[in-house]
């Protein structure tokens, strides 16, 4: 037997459009942790012009790939595809929740200055 046979299928109007607002998103995240599509790439297994063509909607994300990007980022797989959670649920805001994860890869001397930092801060702001 040859090779697999891999068929390319053009992408309609509404993917193109879901895969836009999709690597829209994947980049505004990205680059609120601070990370270069190079980071990114590194952190998830694949090469940066891989990222690349995610962010600007030439390429479909696999859906196998959700739960990485989404973890990768700190956000749930709902918020990294755009659906809205039910109304009535609160939560910390993504740059919080995207801050927190960032504070649990500290060192533990370090989670701990940020910790005492913001009891000051919240102490002061209690008065």
């Amino acid at each position: 037997m040859g090779a697999p046979i891999h068929w390319v299928v053009p992408m309609t109007q509404d993917e193109k459009g879901f895969f836009k607002a999709l690597g829209a998103r994947i980049a505004e995240l990205r680059g609120g942790l601070g990370m270069t599509q190079q980071q990114f790439a590194d952190v998830l297994g694949v090469t940066q012009q891989v990222i690349g063509s995610y962010e600007i909607g030439r390429r479909r994300v696999p859906v196998s790939a959700l739960p990485a990007l989404a973890r990768a980022l700190a956000v749930s797989v709902e918020d990294l595809i755009g659906e809205s959670r039910q109304p009535g649920k609160r939560g910390p805001s993504p740059k919080i929740q995207q801050q927190l994860e960032r504070i649990t890869q500290l060192p533990k001397p370090k989670q701990k200055f940020v910790m005492e930092m913001l009891d000051t801060v919240l102490q002061q702001q209690g008065r």
